[in-house]
């Protein structure tokens, strides 16, 4: 499948005021607290409950939903897998909520584990079993506020079935026995408009989980409502992106109001319906003060329940170790740094491998200077991957890196941090790997971006060619090497040379005591330039906002910012492949 860099809009009006906050419900019928991403930032929760009951003072009917990834993202959600989360969820009291591709994050079997929990029932209407016509989470639920009826759709970006561990939705073959209809997604979704207004719906919203920004075009938020009609409302997530009221046309010509509230509670949106019209603005969740003291009590109590775990020292660091650069930009999915080499090779010396790999989305924050406790690498590692070797080709293992660069220089999860290995990529080359419909790899057809791949010899430790027909050992996670995560099919058959079921985590913390003495010194200071970086023009931060001209491809975009009246003449985003994990 080809995959291109660009997602639109369409009509669109964009009211940004980032400034705003507060409560403000005057004349409304009806106001709806929306968040996405929250990815554990679990004390945003104690004032999204005390908006709630703030607004449930004035308005008549005040109601909550999510667009999921709620139940991944920090050592807190790691330790419960997710259930500390939902727990937390059930306390402030939600109408609906969709799954994002996290919630997946620990297997299928623990969600429905989760789900049972759930005191409201996730809403998904593109997800599953290959062949039976019923999703496998309810498709829509309507919720009844005095006489007004509303249907809220939920809908799960079709790169789960990738960005999480692809094995869970597969048989014991290893054929896919499980969809999220990525081929006909919005049909699923149209069919699933047509049964809510059946059932007497007044209006629809779409809690989706397929992004605004920086993923496939196809799938994108903006793309779903130009292809069905509807929709009165879509609230979003995935992309972190922070949109506060953007009109999109829809099949028949209508506008339909997109917004979403970027990461861990950076905002909380407000959907008001007043005289049958819906209007969006966000709220800076920092700037909102109040807090139900139930939540922050319940919050209190699973810290101190989980604190002993995540307090406990285990070592410490004479250097910063990141994920960014100077800048604060994120580089880890596309650049080597200190932070990735210090994963592989915990990796490669723990497990007695050749080769370390840990792909870039898998490290999901930063450890500063100074003492490192359970807690920094919990977070550092979050989702509770198991740790193994197998054995591979040179060839198998060129292919991965090749993978791993399919989008650079922009970013991608699957880009490979290394141990045990070194090589070059050139940007000017256009990626020549081939992907299946399910964004899986198939092969290598044409010049390759990776070149000068060297391997580390174990007796003379210097580094030399790989060979193709040679067999290494590889050590990562489980959901590279045995589950095809990111779409790295290449290991699919390889041997398996340990699977103990040792944590990635386990694993870090070993390295650091035992392999370190409990030091991560200087040698750590800066990435050791295992990758070398060829014609690259890595995009800045400001390339990846949107602004009145796109960086790109310079044609312009004038939108309304903070009231103030421009006009759109294009609104061409420049996005990329993403992958979570």
């Amino acid at each position: 499948m080809k995959k291109r860099g660009l997602a639109w809009c369409l009509a669109a009006i964009l009211l940004l005021s980032v400034f705003s906050f507060g409560v403000q419900a005057d004349a409304a019928e009806l106001v709806i607290l929306y968040e996405n991403d929250v990815h554990c930032a679990i004390e945003g929760y104690a004032k999204l409950s005390a908006m709630k009951k703030e607004l449930a003072q004035t308005v008549p009917y005040v109601g909550l939903v999510s667009s999921g990834d709620f139940v991944q993202g920090s050592s807190l959600g790691a330790v419960s897998q997710g259930e500390y989360i939902v727990n937390t969820m059930n306390l402030v009291g939600y109408d609906a909520f969709t799954l994002g591709n996290h919630e997946f994050d620990y297997k299928l079997p623990r969600l429905q584990e989760l789900t049972a929990l759930m005191n409201t029932k996730p809403v998904c209407c593109n997800f599953g079993k290959i062949g039976e016509d019923a999703s496998l989470f309810q498709p829509y639920t309507i919720v009844s506020y005095g006489e007004t009826d509303i249907a809220y759709i939920g809908v799960t970006t079709p790169d789960t079935i990738t960005s999480s561990s692809p094995i869970q939705f597969m048989d014991e073959q290893g054929n896919y026995i499980y969809t999220f209809h990525g081929a006909d997604l919005y049909q699923t979704v149209q069919n699933t408009i047509d049964a809510a207004v059946a059932k007497g719906a007044d209006y629809v919203i779409a809690l989706t989980h397929l992004g605004t920004e920086s993923v496939y075009e196809q799938w994108s938020a903006q793309a779903l409502i130009a292809n069905t009609a509807g929709l009165d409302v879509v609230l979003d997530g995935h992309s972190h992106s922070v949109v506060e009221a953007l009109t999109v046309a829809d099949k028949n010509g209508d506008g339909v109001l997109l917004s979403s509230t970027g990461t861990k509670f950076q905002y909380i949106g407000q959907l008001t319906l007043s005289g049958g019209k819906f209007t969006t603005r966000l709220v800076a969740t920092e700037v909102y003060e109040a807090e139900d003291p139930a939540v922050v009590d319940y919050i209190a109590a699973i810290n101190q329940e989980y604190g002993k775990l995540g307090n406990r020292k285990i070592g410490e660091s004479k250097v910063d170790l990141t994920t960014v650069d100077e800048n604060g930009q994120r580089i880890i999915r596309n650049r080597e740094t200190n932070l990735g080499d210090l994963c592989a090779d915990a990796y490669r010396v723990v497990m007695g491998a050749d080769i370390g790999l840990q792909n870039g989305g898998g490290i999901r924050a930063d450890m500063g200077a100074g003492d490192v406790t359970f807690n920094d690498i919990l977070s550092v590692f979050p989702f509770n991957n198991n740790v193994c070797v197998v054995e591979a080709t040179g060839q198998q293992i060129v292919d991965m890196l090749e993978l791993g660069v399919v989008n650079y220089p922009n970013e991608d999860g699957t880009f490979q941090q290394v141990s045990g290995i070194t090589f070059a990529i050139n940007g000017e080359i256009p990626s020549p790997v081939v992907l299946d419909e399910n964004l899986m790899f198939v092969k290598v057809q044409g010049e390759r971006r990776v070149s000068d791949v060297k391997v580390l010899d174990k007796t003379t430790r210097t580094y030399l060619p790989i060979d193709l027909a040679k067999t290494y050992t590889v050590a990562s996670h489980s959901y590279l090497l045995l589950e095809q995560g990111g779409g790295a099919t290449m290991f699919k058959n390889a041997k398996v040379v340990k699977n103990d079921g040792v944590l990635d985590v386990e694993v870090l913390e070993q390295y650091i005591v035992a392999h370190l003495g409990g030091v991560i010194g200087e040698e750590y200071a800066h990435a050791k330039g295992r990758i070398v970086t060829q014609k690259a023009q890595f995009p800045s931060v400001e390339e990846s906002e949107p602004k009145g001209e796109n960086p790109k491809t310079g044609e312009s975009a004038v939108i309304f910012v903070s009231g103030g009246l421009l006009l759109l003449s294009a609104a061409w985003l420049v996005v990329s492949r993403r992958k979570e994990q």
